[in-house]
């Protein structure tokens, strides 16, 4: 099937499998224990991730039922969503970091996870918003920003549900890199939507940045924290 018809069609399939190996990754530690968590922050970052997925679902469904007038209502309620989820992660992040004496190696390693993440996603969101013209372009671009998403879900799942396989996980510091798994599963993902959309309509306008997009930002999880500037920059994030 041509990539094109396969959006049209399948899209609102494919981010309902992301969602629910979302709800599998915060189940136990989130939705079970709704009632039991630290504080609002939690429910505010989770409210906002759940009704982006539900937004990805609902989206590519409306256009495939050509309901294009809703869709674009829809679509201007992100306007108002992506800077809450923006807004509510870096939030999280902050209150998780309040209180350290003194950061440390994972800590910058957990800042470039989860602020680059978020740089990533701004990006693609972006420009899916100024190719809205565009419907092929900007239905790739949206399609691009649940990449950045994988690790938060893939992560709990190992620990969850495969613990033997986090020691053979890549170490920084003696320390597991367990994002590796959703890195790797994402960019495999990316790489062949690339081959795809160029054997389909021999394009390479959006994949191919997008799975360069996403190497950098997972290479900077590896490296950034050796860098002064970066545990610079995370220790006035802390600090705030």
């Amino acid at each position: 099937m041509k990539l094109e018809k396969s959006l049209v069609q399948r899209s609102h399939l494919y981010f309902l499998v992301f969602f629910l190996f979302m709800l599998w990754g915060f189940w136990l530690t989130y939705f079970v224990k709704i009632f039991e968590q630290e504080n609002y922050r939690m429910h505010a970052h989770g409210i906002t991730l759940i009704l982006w997925c539900l937004m990805l679902i609902v989206q590519p469904y409306l256009i495939r039922t050509k309901k294009r007038p809703l869709h674009r209502a829809v679509g201007k309620f992100s306007y108002l969503l992506v800077p809450l989820l923006v807004i509510t992660t870096l939030d999280l992040l902050h209150f998780r970091m309040t209180g350290n004496a003194g950061l440390k190696t994972l800590d910058y390693v957990f800042v470039a996870l989860v602020v680059n993440a978020l740089v990533v996603f701004l990006i693609m969101y972006g420009l899916a918003i100024v190719n809205k013209s565009k419907p092929t372009v900007h239905a790739r671009y949206m399609l691009c920003t649940a990449f950045p998403m994988f690790t938060p879900i893939t992560d709990r799942i190992i620990y969850l549900f495969f613990p033997s396989a986090v020691p053979h996980m890549p170490t920084i510091e003696g320390n597991p890199i367990v994002p590796i798994v959703g890195f790797v599963l994402a960019d495999l993902l990316l790489f062949g939507l690339c081959i795809w959309d160029w054997r389909s309509h021999r394009r390479w306008n959006v994949f191919p940045f997008a799975l360069l997009l996403l190497v950098a930002y997972h290479l900077s999880v590896f490296h950034f924290y050796k860098f002064q500037y970066w545990r610079d920059f995370s220790s006035w994030f802390a600090g705030l």
